[in-house]
């Protein structure tokens, strides 16, 4: 199959995922979330999302082996031991899929969702084609009822090739300058991007015709805005974001969506460095990626290399993660080196003044 065709796949798949996770949002039971056992949260919408995405790509490819990184499978799923719980997301998956009409009569069992939840268990890898799922990003965002996404990009031979988004509480609208808390009515955003051809948007819940985005053009970092996720503050993104005279307090988001906002020009950085050093998934960057670097970002590590998707199901790269637009790419990593020797020698005093 082309990459068009996959593309289309790609996108009626994260389409009806996304209405599957309004109709979960709308009415979110008590018994509708629980947490995993590493102590993260998780929905029925997580576990639907991924079943569908799984189903939509399995028929919509015609059948060919659909290799899926997902971040669920059904093993948590099957700890809980609620049969209503695993009724409820048997019965979501079927009502989104039939309100497609050329899956209207396709019949699904419980077994059929796990088994379609489980086919994400694919480890990735340098060779092939492997398609790598968000089912939601952010789920935290989404039980507050705040932004969240479904992230969806493929995976070639190593290098991401097209990756979808949907965003379905991010406004039409662009939002630059402002800080997503005043919200206007139109929301829900799709975002799609593939290899040499261009960043786009359109509307999740009405048909629209797509429109092409492009990175913000502000080239003076002390007008540039950052977004960075809801989490204890990370002491080294205010220093990088000092060092480039940046004086607005970060924008927070959670999920993907910062990658989708980032793309149409909503702000200009986005940082992800963490206190303590922890793999990255790939699910959680690998949509996001492509959708800025074809709307002419960049995404890098901390040493300005691209992100290596190539080695499984987490991230092969230095320290942290840095997006932001090719103009201020170039100081942005000087303010990231500096940042990082200065952090390295505060450490290395502390652990002297404990030594004596």
């Amino acid at each position: 199959m082309s990459y068009d065709e996959m593309l289309s796949a790609a996108k009626k798949a994260v389409s009806l995922a996304a209405r599957l996770s309004n109709e979960v949002r709308k009415s979110l039971l008590v018994s509708d979330v629980w947490n995993k056992s590493d102590d993260s949260p998780v929905t029925v919408a997580d576990y639907g999302s991924q079943a569908v995405v799984s189903l939509v790509l399995e028929r919509e490819l015609l059948n060919e082996p659909v290799s899926l990184v997902a971040e669920e499978d059904s093993g948590e799923l099957r700890k809980i031991a609620a049969e209503t719980v695993l009724a409820r997301i048997t019965e979501l998956v079927k009502d989104t899929l039939a309100s497609d009409e050329s899956y209207a009569a396709s019949p699904l069992s419980s077994d059929d969702v796990l088994n379609a939840i489980d086919r994400g268990k694919s480890e990735g890898g340098p060779m092939g084609r492997h398609w790598i799922l968000d089912p939601i990003g952010g789920t935290r965002g989404f039980i507050r009822g705040e932004q969240y996404a479904i992230g969806l990009a493929l995976l070639v031979d190593g290098k991401v090739v097209l990756g979808v988004m949907a965003c379905p509480k991010l406004p039409l609208a662009s939002t630059a300058g402002n800080t997503l808390k005043s919200l206007p009515e139109k929301v829900g955003c799709l975002f799609y991007g593939s290899v040499g051809n261009g960043t786009y948007v359109q509307s999740l819940s009405v048909d629209s015709p797509p429109v092409k985005v492009e990175v913000s053009s502000i080239d003076d970092p002390a007008k540039a805005s950052f977004f960075e996720s809801y989490h204890t503050p990370v002491p080294i993104h205010n220093t990088i974001a000092t060092k480039l005279g940046i004086k607005e307090s970060p924008i927070k988001i959670n999920s993907q969506t910062k990658y989708a906002a980032l793309s149409r020009g909503d702000g200009e950085v986005y940082l992800r460095f963490t206190r303590k050093a922890r793999p990255e998934s790939i699910w959680n960057h690998a949509a996001g990626s492509i959708i800025v670097s074809e709307a002419g970002g960049k995404v890098t590590d901390a040493a300005g290399n691209p992100l290596d998707f190539s080695k499984g199901k987490y991230l092969d790269y230095k320290r942290g993660i840095v997006v932001t637009t090719q103009k201020l790419l170039p100081r942005l990593l000087i303010a990231v080196r500096e940042s990082i020797k200065e952090e390295e020698v505060e450490e290395e005093k502390a652990a002297s003044l404990k030594l004596h």
